[in-house]
Parts: C-alpha cells; structure tokens; sequence
C-alpha cells in the first residue's frame, strides 16, 4: 500500500513527534537507520524526519523489510488496551459489581489520572462513568432474570434501593421494575488491525460495527437508538464474542464469510440495499449503479448512495466493496486507506 491515502507528511511526522493516539491503526511509521518500523504512540526517541519512511498497512513495512518494534508491537491489532491495564480489567472480570476508588486504582499500582485519560480516549467517558454503566447493565440483565430491585442493585454495588434506583433511572431513563423484559444492547470495543471499533448487540443480532474514528459515529449511534429502542450498556455478550472471533478470522484471511446474526434496523429501502451489499461476493466489487439494479431501483445510485454511508455494520455489510462506475475507491466512512486495505487484504486470501 502506498502512503498516497495518507495525510501529508509533515502531519504524519508532527503525529510520530505527539505520540497522537487519534493516528493508531491509519499509519506505522519505519526508521531507515534502524531497519524497524513501529506505531504512532511508540515512545521510543524521535526520529530525524528524513530517516523516516510511512505506510498505510503494517504489512506494507513488513515487506518492506523492516522488522517490528519490541516496545511497541506494531502487529498487535490497534486499539487494544495496553498492558499496564490488564490487571485492572482482570480485577473487574473477578469482582464485576465492585465499587472502585481512584485510592483502589493506585493500590494496583495504577495513577488514576493515566487510567482516565485512556477510558476518555477510548470511550469517550472517564473509568468511573464507564465501569458505573457496566454495573447498571450487569443489573439490569439480573432483573430480566427475575432478580429482585434491591438484590439486584447490591449485587452491582449499590448500598441502598433507593441509590439503585436514581442512578438506573438516570442512566436508563426508566426504573428498574419497568425495565424488566425491556430490549437491552450491549457494547463493546473490539482491537483489530486497522484500528478499535464499536460494536453492540443484543439477543437478535449485532447492531453496530464501527471503527470509534469514524466522524458520523454519534449519529449512528443516534439513529440506532431510534431504530432499536431499549438501553444499551457497557457489557460482554455471546454474540460479541462471537463477532470478535470472526474478524479475527477475516483479518487473517482465514474467514470469507462471517455467521453472527446480524440485526438489520433501517428504512425499508435501507435495509434492502444492505441485503444487495451482503450478496457482494468476497473479494469482488460492485458500483453503485449495480447495487440500484439489484434493489430494483435502477435510477436511484445516489440514494443508494446515501443508504451505503448509512450502513452501521462495516465489514460485516461490505460497504467496502462499493466502487464508482469509474473503479475509484471513492468515500468511505472509516477513511479511504480502510477501504483499500480491506480491499488488498480480500484479493490478498484469494491469491494465496
């Protein structure tokens, strides 16, 4: 892959000099001098400007024929929490209800300002927001399975019935007991090589599969609400383990085809449009005249257009795989250079 989807290179060099996490999975960077190419945040020294060379792709580097970085680990999938967190997340698999201080942070030898800074950065909210609607999520699901309101509230780490039921109103918009039986989404960030992305799902389906950089994702998320209903949460869920498992497998070339249900919430025309781009056969790609033909509305490319940039499932609906009559690339919603690398990387597993 060239660098020609990527920023000018004084922008990529000032990002390298920042450390910027808002560049992990758009481009890795290699030193000539040392023969290593590494991502945006290593914090190796600075390099001098005319010994570096960018890519869009890990694997461009690699032949390439620089070798990754020990420190880094630039073939690591993005967006994946780093190490000195793992104890952290271990500790709130074993004690999923517990109320965590920034004095408990620090007995696990964490700075609480570090950790905030990376819940912020990577969802948007502080730990504490994030770690309290988990809990209210885990709560929730022991309501639906016929737990009582106080019970259910001290398991999640709630002293009394009545702070349960400020803080599961406030975050829900409903109380407990009106909650029970009511729709309710999980969400989660999945690592993957081009970079985190937002994935929710509930008992039908998955819903949601975007890359956390995408500009538009508010209003998607917006729009699903819409669409959906119920609550949503921070949580783990079968059918996101399942998802995780499957793009791992689609990013190694070794799935062509993904089997997690997915959960189409749109108009009818979008949701007709969605289907014609989950027939685009792997590695193959259509234009927008093409998928109009196949919904049967064959004037109406630029709707079908506008439906295409609707899509809330990437990859999954392969809206990758939509090209101009003309066989540009076009827009794409997670970036140009995400296109063509899902692109390379589907005609890569055919050739192989």
């Amino acid at each position: 892959m060239t660098t020609a989807a990527l920023p000018d290179e004084a922008r990529l060099y000032r990002a390298v000099l920042e450390r910027d996490p808002e560049f992990e999975g758009v481009f890795w960077f290699a030193v000539r001098t040392t023969g290593i190419f590494c991502r945006p945040t290593c914090p190796a020294r600075d390099p001098r400007p005319e010994n570096v060379r960018y890519f869009a792709a890990a694997g461009a580097a690699l032949a390439a024929g620089f070798r990754p970085c020990k420190r880094c680990k630039p073939l690591e999938p993005a967006g994946a929490p780093p190490a000195w967190l793992a104890g952290l997340f271990a500790a709130l698999e074993r004690e999923p209800g517990r109320r965590w201080s920034d004095a408990d942070l620090a007995a696990l030898g964490l700075e609480p300002v570090a950790v905030r800074r990376w819940f912020q950065r990577a969802h948007g909210v502080t730990f504490h927001a994030w770690h309290r609607a988990r809990r209210l999520g885990l709560a929730h699901r022991r309501l639906d399975a016929g737990g009582e309101v106080l019970d259910s509230g001290l398991a999640a780490g709630w002293d009394s019935a009545s702070g349960f039921r400020d803080a599961f109103a406030k975050h829900f918009g409903t109380s407990p007991a009106r909650a029970r039986g009511a729709r309710l989404s999980f969400v989660t960030r999945l690592a993957t090589p081009l970079g985190a992305m937002l994935a929710a799902a509930d008992d039908e389906g998955v819903a949601l599969l975007e890359f956390t950089d995408r500009r538009a994702l508010d209003a998607q998320l917006a729009a699903l609400r819409e669409h959906v209903g119920g609550a949503f949460a921070p949580g783990e869920h079968p059918l996101l383990a399942q998802l995780e498992r499957e793009l791992g497998e689609y990013f190694t070339g070794a799935r062509r085809r993904f089997e997690v249900p997915l959960r189409l919430a749109g108009t009818p025309f979008q949701e007709a449009v969605w289907r014609a781009l989950a027939a685009v056969p792997y590695g193959e790609t259509r234009s927008y005249v093409d998928l109009a033909r196949a919904v049967g509305k064959p004037g109406a490319s630029r709707a079908v257009g506008r439906a295409n940039g609707q899509n809330r499932l990437a990859i999954l609906l392969p809206c990758h795989r939509v090209l101009r009559a003309d066989g540009a690339l076009s827009g794409y919603a997670g970036g140009v250079w995400r296109k063509r690398a899902l692109l390379e990387l589907e005609r890569a597993a055919l050739r192989a």
